[in-house]
């Protein structure tokens, strides 16, 4: 009888089931609520605090700071690149992390660490919304507010003692306020030199952690703890003012700023061929670095000579070694009309060994193309000592990594005075009665100095430096700038004011440096932007 009992009742309990699941699916179906009704939607202005409150967290960043701009453009852009940029990051984090394991693991008599799947997943982050700063300075700053959900699939496996154990990483999120600095701006693809990126506040981050199956994150206290820890870990390497820097460009050679003085001292030239049908040549030479917008330098003319002796030396500013060369020519001068070419050579930069005197017996030729046959008649030759004397690179990344930093005055400075450096960056609003095509004049002390000119346009940018040397330091002089336009084609007004400025020395002098806008005099909205630098040897 037990038996049957049990038989009849297992039955009974399986066509139970079987008959409930059928009647629940076609109920779940088949039957409509009737107590639905459409959610009330309204306009945030018309919610109750409770409800505004309970929202707040949700709405984007755009909407409650005015000072944050919309970026749907962007987070567009990051949903279509997606796939290739999580495979881009997954693969340069693996480059990155394999030595650091290799090194670490034989302190802990681990035999291997490795990553059985690593992924991002499916989802994008998103940036809320981005805030950009407008300063004077040579920088962009950007400080986005990001938001990641995420699905990623990170299982990492560890093998010690024989034993083999795989830890996940699933359901991670990120919510961060970065800053990002793109400094120096410089005129060379991308255009900036450097990214700096900090934190202005601890990160939320939030993940679950399976091992062998278990959420480790469900474990009473561990989860808080872990969090804090990542939080603070984080806080303390990247929130601002500290930095996470990453070098993108090489920033002397990418603002063409001087790394370097080429010294070049032309001993004589011999075997010269004349060019005058009366009498012999009269020799000059003419040196100039390629790249190198500044003017030749030339020697002395030795008359009626075609061995000549010169023994002059000549200082010329070397922006980047690897590309630029000296070109050395050599003409005839001439009383009137052009002075006939006698030869030429170039020597590049990148075969000097620097800072060792090289002598060099060139020979002339007609050009440089080498299949040029006019190159094989012989034209003389040309002997120059040449030695390259490259700045220290440690001073050249604190001075060009940091566009706020001073550098110091060149060799030859006087020991109590210094290097005026003023830099004309640009201007805004002029407004010409009869032209606008400003150009900028400085003068100190009597010396006087001009921008190049920049045709029809009320916002100039000239981004050019000028180098005063004083004896002493200008405590209580000023400087006078004035912004000016000139025209050819207008005979009655070619030249007008467009406004100016005298700015006081007195706090570049005890600053070392200053950069700021100023209003100009004699004009209704115009400002040029100028900057300051008062370099010492010391």
């Amino acid at each position: 009888m037990g038996l049957f009992s049990m038989i009849f009742g297992l039955f009974g309990f399986g066509v139970g089931i079987s008959i409930g699941l059928v009647i629940g699916y076609f109920l779940f179906i088949y039957v409509q609520p009737s107590n639905v009704t459409d959610p009330d939607i309204r306009p945030l202005a018309e919610q109750d605090s409770e409800t505004l409150q309970r929202l707040l967290p949700e709405i984007p960043i755009w909407v409650k700071n005015p000072d944050y701009d919309r970026v749907d453009w962007l987070n567009k852009f990051i949903e279509y690149m997606w796939p290739y940029i999580d495979k881009a990051i997954c693969n340069t984090v693996k480059n990155i992390v394999k030595p650091i394991i290799a090194e670490q693991i034989p302190k802990y008599k681990i035999e291997s660490v490795e990553f059985d799947a690593l992924t991002l997943g499916s989802l994008p982050p998103t940036f809320q919304g981005m805030k950009v700063y407008a300063t004077d300075e040579k920088e962009l700053i950007m400080e986005p507010s990001l938001k990641w959900a995420g699905n990623p699939n990170v299982l990492v496996a560890v093998k010690a003692f024989g034993l083999k154990a795989t830890v996940q990483v699933v359901d991670l999120q990120v919510f961060a306020s970065p800053r990002i600095t793109l400094k120096p701006l410089v005129p060379s693809f991308p255009c900036f030199a450097n990214i700096f990126v900090s934190l202005m506040e601890k990160p939320h981050v939030d993940f679950g952690l399976k091992l062998v199956g278990a959420d480790l994150m469900s474990i009473p206290g561990l989860y808080r703890f872990v969090q804090e820890m990542i939080k603070d870990q984080v806080s303390n390497m990247y929130l601002w003012p500290r930095t996470l820097e990453v070098p993108i460009l090489d920033p002397a050679k990418a603002m063409r700023r001087p790394v370097g003085i080429l010294h070049v001292k032309v001993l004589r030239a011999s075997k010269l061929k004349k060019k005058d049908l009366l009498g012999a040549s009269d020799p000059y030479v003419k040196l100039k670095l390629t790249e190198d917008r500044a003017p030749a330098k030339k020697t002395t003319v030795k008359y009626k000579n075609l061995n000549p002796e010169w023994n002059e030396e000549f200082n010329m500013v070397v922006r980047d070694p690897e590309t630029q060369s000296l070109k050395l020519k050599v003409y005839d001068w001439e009383h009137i009309g052009s002075h006939d070419k006698m030869g030429m050579n170039v020597v590049a930069l990148k075969d000097l060994p620097p800072e060792e005197p090289t002598v060099m017996a060139l020979n002339l030729r007609k050009n440089m193309d080498l299949n040029d046959p006019q190159n094989d008649k012989s034209r003389g030759q040309v002997e120059v000592e040449i030695t390259f004397k490259p700045f220290n690179e440690e001073d050249l990344r604190k001075e060009y990594g940091d566009t706020t930093t001073v550098p110091k005055a060149p060799e030859g400075t006087p020991a109590g005075g210094g290097l005026l450096v003023v830099i004309i960056h640009e201007a805004q609003d002029l407004e010409g009665k009869h032209h606008n095509n400003p150009s900028v004049r400085i003068i100190f002390k009597g010396e006087e100095k001009r921008t190049k000119t920049i045709k029809k346009n009320r916002d100039p940018r000239w981004e050019e430096e000028f180098q005063f040397m004083a004896e002493e330091p200008p405590t209580n002089q000023k400087i006078h700038v004035e912004v000016v336009s000139t025209s050819k084609k207008n005979l009655l007004h070619p030249k007008e004011s467009l406004g100016y400025v005298n700015v006081s020395l007195t706090d570049v002098v005890n600053n070392r440096r200053i950069n700021e806008k100023y209003h100009l005099i004699d004009s209704k909205n115009g400002r040029v932007q100028i900057e300051l630098q008062w370099r010492t040897a010391t």
